[in-house]
């Protein structure tokens, strides 16, 4: 059996909408900082890892997009607003504070015009919403369950689980669902197993 490949973004938010925040590292450190959305491709990609994109639909995407290079780039471009809006309206809402109004509204925008977009359909005996993208709208339409992802968890109980991990200089969102809510981390293995080794250097030193 091939092995599968290893998965290029780190799905650590516990939801479609922090997981799409997190995929820039270490915003407060510039010179150290990662985007893992450098392209069109790594959007599609993001999306196909986390169910949005079946296999066969991101190839497909892929290959669509060749034809369109000035959309690919403008696809690209959008994502990233959205994504550093995302991160600001929850970002705001770990530190009690209101977040911009034109982050909400991008979010709004985006959620409106994804509900436009859904359709009732009846398959395997029974129905679900699925996305109907037009010609127009192909490259860039799985931007819209990550901003009704926001919207939901933004309207949502669940809002309160919001937490920023508490790595020095990581800054990632997630859903604290913890037994206790005493979840610190984006990722034990990552940034709790760095801010150990930390520790551990200052107290030897």
């Amino acid at each position: 059996m091939p092995r599968k490949p290893e998965p290029e973004f780190e799905l650590s938010g516990g939801v479609l909408c922090l997981d799409f925040a997190n995929t820039l590292s270490e915003r407060g450190s510039p010179k150290r900082s990662f985007d893992y959305l450098h392209g069109y491709d790594d959007l599609v990609v993001f999306a196909r890892e986390e169910g949005i994109l079946t296999r066969r639909e991101e190839s497909e995407l892929l290959k669509f997009s060749q034809i369109k290079p000035q959309g690919r780039a403008r696809v690209h471009r959008v994502a990233v607003t959205l994504r550093e809006a995302i991160y600001r309206v929850f970002a705001a809402q770990v530190k009690s504070e209101e977040a911009m109004p034109k982050d909400v509204k991008m979010i709004e925008d985006f959620t409106r015009e994804a509900i436009r977009h859904r359709e009732l359909c009846y398959a395997g005996q029974q129905y679900r919403w699925e996305w109907k993208p037009g010609y127009d709208e192909r490259l860039g339409w799985v931007l819209w369950p990550i901003a009704e992802s926001a919207a939901e968890l933004l309207t949502s109980a669940r809002l309160k689980k919001v937490r920023a991990c508490a790595g020095a200089r990581c800054e990632w969102l997630f859903l604290d669902e913890s037994r206790n809510h005493s979840r610190r981390w984006c990722d034990m293995k990552v940034c709790g197993n760095r801010e150990k080794a930390r520790r551990h250097y200052e107290q030897q030193h």
